[in-house]
């Protein structure tokens, strides 16, 4: 019999403390029926069953209301429902359309959008996995067609597309009106893939109730499931995140389809753990290239789709600090520099001092919400204070133009490091891209490590050749540093570091941070977020935990599928996560390493 004393209630939930042991929160979004948000309860039993809390999104066109629920959701579930008016989709409709749903369209077009920069785990089902391909590029057919195959000539002699035919595949039927819990047809599942991991099988039965489906899913995701007929079933991220769509609607196949709700409340806990690991590391990129977009009056307080660092990426990807370099490009022989740079200088430290003027207007634009720091304790002061950070940098050398004494300007400046040269020889050091002109590190170059040692400024060998290298470590009676260099024993360039070189590195104190440039990366094809991994395993293999980070190279044409931009670095952390490193070495990898060197160059200078 139903219990109705509400203090006995109470009393069982106070029996414990904690009162509830966490559960990743879900925001599920509604439909629209006349005057009522509805959702088939469903939704939120399967959520509940599967683990996770269920919160009701309302269908609001509302920026902050959207916003705020963002930040309180660690996973999202696209709910089904009707057609989009297909003019989101910049078409006309089709005599097939049915009934759309104006109130519902754009509020979850901009949910499925933002929750996709914050890297938020989603699930998408029937509606939802159309959603998904209207707002990431691909595209959905207002109303199924039959599907064509070209199916090979059987002769025995092997086929040719010459002599191949194509034959028409007949529509299933794909809007059931048997019961919702009764699977309708079959569907046969990609190898390798999340559905095929979650459910263990190449082939499942399913419901269906739709007239339109996904005919693209565009580059930001793959196909992972079809029905006979052709039509796709299933797609999931080909950017190696927790992004996933399904046609049909699992919220009614009990515990089979379950299984995708415990894969949704799974990621969304994973995903959670993340960004409380944010909130209590400090995380530090230590190479970025954005000045080099200065020229063309970038919005640093936008999100600017020309430059993959900004305070919106910084912010979406749980992002601290950055490093902001002052690229000089080194000219050949017989370039001028000023025909090498965009705007009017007298000559290359002008230049670098321009760039940090710029840089320091951006800041005192945005003094709320960014800083400049020149220390640790001022990273770890604006992490307490809920700003972000930049630091100065300098990539090449040249900046010096041969005087001594700039570098001590310099460290008034609050540069940390300064990269002795880019991609090629100048008066300290040969470049990995050079001609061996000084034969490694210059007489003059000497010179350049011992008073940036006496000034507290940081020796970047990234760019450097070997012999360059190995003389600077030398040189230097501090730790040295390699900014963002892969690992040439996975990507056989001369811009990565030797095994050897690590072991060097290592024993002298120093640290390298992983790179994202494509070709540092992978010798052929386009590199992930997995190959990045890869070449922090390896280097952690040889020099140690001690002794890596991750200095991404961004808007210097770094980036990778799935690490991208700076709204993407979370997604490193989840890497990280689920290799099961622990807290300690996370932090380490995320800027811990760095800081430890730079404060012990930093105490060091006289």
């Amino acid at each position: 019999m139903e219990n109705f004393d509400l203090q006995s209630h109470l009393d069982a939930i106070y029996e414990t403390f904690p009162e509830a042991t966490h559960q990743p929160i879900i925001g599920i979004t509604a439909n629209y029926s006349g005057e009522d948000a509805t959702l088939r309860d469903k939704y939120y039993t399967q959520v509940v069953e599967a683990g996770g809390t269920p919160i009701i999104i309302p269908p609001v066109n509302d920026q902050n209301v959207i916003i705020n629920t963002l930040e309180q959701i660690d996973g999202l579930l696209l709910s089904g429902g009707g057609d989009y008016n297909p003019l989101w989709a910049g078409e006309e409709p089709q005599p097939q359309l049915r009934g759309i749903n104006s109130t519902r369209d754009l509020p979850e077009l901009l949910i499925t959008q933002l929750a996709f920069n914050r890297q938020i785990p989603i699930l998408g089902i029937c509606r939802g996995i159309q959603t998904l391909a209207m707002v990431l590029g691909g595209h959905v057919e207002q109303h199924l067609q039959e599907k064509k195959k070209e199916v090979p000539a059987k002769n025995g002699r092997g086929a040719s597309k010459s002599n191949a035919t194509i034959e028409t595949i007949p529509l299933i039927k794909h809007s059931q009106e048997a019961n919702r819990e009764e699977p309708s047809h079959s569907v046969s599942i990609e190898k390798g893939s999340i559905l095929n991991k979650i459910y263990k099988k190449e082939k499942i039965f399913v419901n269906s109730f739709h007239h339109q489906a996904v005919d693209n899913p565009g580059n930001r995701f793959k196909v992972t499931a079809l029905s006979p007929d052709g039509v796709i079933e299933a797609i999931e991220s080909s950017e190696h995140k927790p992004i996933m769509g399904v046609q049909w609607h699992p919220e009614w196949l009990g515990s089979d389809g379950n299984k995708l709700f415990k894969w949704l409340v799974d990621q969304a806990n994973n995903f959670h753990v993340a960004k409380r690991l944010h909130k209590r590391i400090l995380t530090l990129d230590t190479h970025c290239d954005t000045p080099m977009f200065f020229s063309q009056d970038i919005n640093f307080n936008h999100r600017d789709p020309r430059i993959l660092v900004d305070l919106q990426k910084m912010t979406e990807g749980h992002q601290d600090a950055t490093i902001m370099v002052a690229y000089l490009p080194q000219p050949k022989l017989g370039e001028s520099f000023s025909s090498k740079v965009s705007f009017k200088v007298d000559g290359p430290l002008a230049y670098a001092d321009l760039i940090f003027d710029k840089i320091e207007n951006i800041v005192k634009q945005n003094s709320q919400y960014v800083s400049l720091a020149r220390t640790a304790a001022d990273l770890y002061e604006d992490k307490r204070k809920g700003r972000k950070s930049i630091m100065f940098g300098i990539e090449n050398g040249l900046a010096l133009e041969h005087d001594i004494q700039n570098i001590k300007h310099f460290a008034q400046r609050g540069v940390v490091y300064i990269t002795l040269c880019h991609n090629g020889d100048n008066d300290i050091c040969d470049s990995a891209k050079g001609c061996n002109t000084n034969d490694g590190l210059s007489q003059f170059g000497e010179k350049v490590i011992k008073e940036m040692n006496d000034c507290g400024i940081m020796v970047d060998l990234s760019h450097a050749n070997e012999k360059s290298f190995y003389d600077a470590i030398e040189a230097s009676r501090l730790p040295i540093v390699c900014s963002h260099s892969s690992c040439r024993a996975l990507c056989d360039h001369p811009r990565n570091l030797t095994d050897d070189q690590m072991r060097k590195l290592a024993r002298s104190g120093g640290v390298a941070h992983i790179t994202l440039y494509n070709g540092f990366l992978k010798e052929k094809g386009e590199a992930s977020i997995i190959d990045a991994i890869a070449h922090l395993e390896h280097a952690i293999n040889i020099m140690g935990i001690d002794h890596v980070g991750l200095g991404t190279d961004f808007d210097g044409d770094g980036g990778v599928r799935g690490i991208a931009n700076s709204s993407e670095l979370i997604n490193f952390t989840l890497q990280l996560l689920r290799r099961k490193y622990s807290e300690r070495d996370i932090q380490k990898i995320w800027g811990g390493n760095w800081l430890r060197i730079m404060t012990k160059v930093q105490n060091a200078k006289k």
